[in-house]
């Protein structure tokens, strides 16, 4: 196993089946050193904590009470689980993480909870909550595109294709699981459920099929669930999605995997190949070469590193950490802007700094205050970009960067909105597959207006709800997609 896993925590997980002691006293494990984290009421139940603590962020469906909690200038999302298996997701996020994929963040796992009585409470998995990101419920719960169900397996399959190169057996593959992130016109996926899973050397095709398996049943059942609830269009096939699924993974596979056969005179199709895998944002690392025992063939195969192609690069020139799709298409702003200025000759890096500084730093400063907490500057940028584009195609001659801008903040960035009524019914339905019993015990009393909400209400500032909840003031506020 990658050295980079082995070393990622102190906490190893014990057998389910062991019977060792609970901790007798509040322990906590942290990959951060926040003395805030000791100040959370931890004697609680999850259920019960006060609602001046909570984040109202959309949930997704979970097994477990999980909650939004502001510590600080953070927000992180706690899940209250068993003891060994918050000890098993801890060790495996955090060895995900060091191998550099795309998962949520641990933050903690914390252990010896007692109430005030001193009877023993559930551990609670701590990780930080995903930026911008969205389960795909919510993802639902606006009018979207057709295709938007098609682009959230195209990145589940990525993901997943991901996650098996580097040996992870997920063992429960569901849109549940994941959180997504816009990137440029499609999405990116982020693993955020590793309860069943299990980190190998490497997977037998066997495992991987499984997973595919699951992953398609899975996936048909919740959009067919969201088919029931009239959140997806009419024209959406649930049985052609899941199967799109198997598809696309196991394309990328053999993409990224095959082993091709050339001649000696066609040794250039080994560039074309690398070049291929460049665009799919995959970098190559080595190229194992072999030739057949009569000569007369050469037998390349690509050791593939990972994702982020395009994302290093943009990193590399501009300081921009960004999804793969929104790098390359400011990559190719950057190109645009070289060759309209004249500069072909020049240094890309000199090249990148007065992009920076004369294209995309003057736009993304244009952001509302109040949609900053809302909208990646990268997605702003390119979605400013289609919006100029679209512009100029219906007005029949260029527009300007400023029109298009002004256009989109008036026309298009209020979508970026999600609704109390809408949010409070996600996270109703979230709750609803729990299956903590003892935690049902300790729910929270719920206020007299619970039940007030209705669709029509009263004006109020951009940004701030009945409850004066404002997302200007929410530095993970999540980003409502259109």
């Amino acid at each position: 196993m990658d050295p980079r896993a082995l070393k990622a925590t102190s906490v190893r997980a014990e057998d389910p089946a062991s019977q060792s002691q609970e901790p007798s006293a509040l322990k906590i494990t942290a990959s951060g050193s926040d003395p805030k984290m000791f100040s959370l009421p931890w004697e609680t139940p999850l259920s019960a904590w006060p609602q001046d603590l909570l984040v109202k962020l959309p949930r997704g469906i979970s097994r477990h009470v999980v909650r939004f909690v502001r510590v600080g200038d953070d927000v992180y999302a706690m899940k209250e689980i068993t003891r060994n298996v918050a000890e098993r997701e801890y060790e495996i996020l955090r060895q995900l993480q060091k191998l550099n994929l795309p998962t949520v963040q641990p933050i903690a796992v914390v252990t010896g909870r007692h109430d005030t009585d001193g009877e023993p409470l559930e551990a609670m998995l701590v990780t930080r909550h995903l930026r911008f990101s969205l389960p795909y419920r919510a993802l639902f719960s606006r009018t979207l595109r057709p295709d938007t169900a098609e682009r959230l397996i195209d990145a589940l399959a990525v993901l997943m294709v991901r996650l098996h190169l580097a040996g992870f057996y997920w063992g429960d593959v569901s849109l549940s699981n994941v959180l997504f992130l816009r990137d440029a016109d499609a999405f990116s996926a982020f693993l955020v459920d590793a309860e069943t899973g299990d980190l190998q050397v490497n997977l037998t095709d066997g495992q991987r099929e499984y997973d595919i398996d699951l992953a398609r049943t899975n996936i048909i059942g919740e959009l067919m669930d969201l088919s029931s609830g009239e959140l997806l269009p009419m024209e959406v096939d649930e049985i052609e999605i899941g199967n799109r699924l198997v598809d696309r993974y196991h394309s990328l596979w053999s993409a990224l995997t095959d082993t091709d056969k050339f001649t000696p005179n066609e040794m250039w199709k080994i560039e074309q190949r690398v070049n291929h895998l460049n665009d799919m944002g995959f970098d190559v690392d080595e190229l194992e070469m072999n030739a057949t025992e009569d000569g007369k063939r050469v037998m390349v195969r690509p050791r593939v590193v990972d994702a982020g192609y395009a994302s290093r690069k943009l990193l590399r020139l501009t300081g921009l950490d960004v999804q793969e799709n929104q790098a390359r298409r400011l990559l190719n702003d950057l190109d645009a802007y070289r060759a309209s200025t004249w500069r072909e000759g020049d240094d890309i890096e000199i090249v990148a700094t007065d992009w920076m500084r004369e294209v995309f730093e003057p736009t993304v400063r244009m952001i509302p205050r109040e949609y900053r907490t809302r909208i990646e500057p990268a997605q702003f940028f390119h979605e400013i970009l289609d919006h100029r584009w679209f512009l100029a195609e219906k007005a029949g001659h260029d527009v300007s960067m400023g029109e298009a801008i002004h256009s989109y903040i008036k026309n298009v960035l209020p979508q970026y909105q999600l609704d109390r009524k809408t949010l409070d019914e996600l996270n109703e339905e979230a709750d609803s597959g729990i299956v903590d019993e003892r935690s049902t015990y300790y729910d929270a009393p719920q206020s007299d207006d619970a039940d007030d909400d209705s669709a029509e209400s009263s004006y109020r500032a951009p940004g701030v709800d009945e409850d004066g909840y404002n997302a200007e003031d929410d530095p993970d506020a999540a980003v409502w997609s259109h």
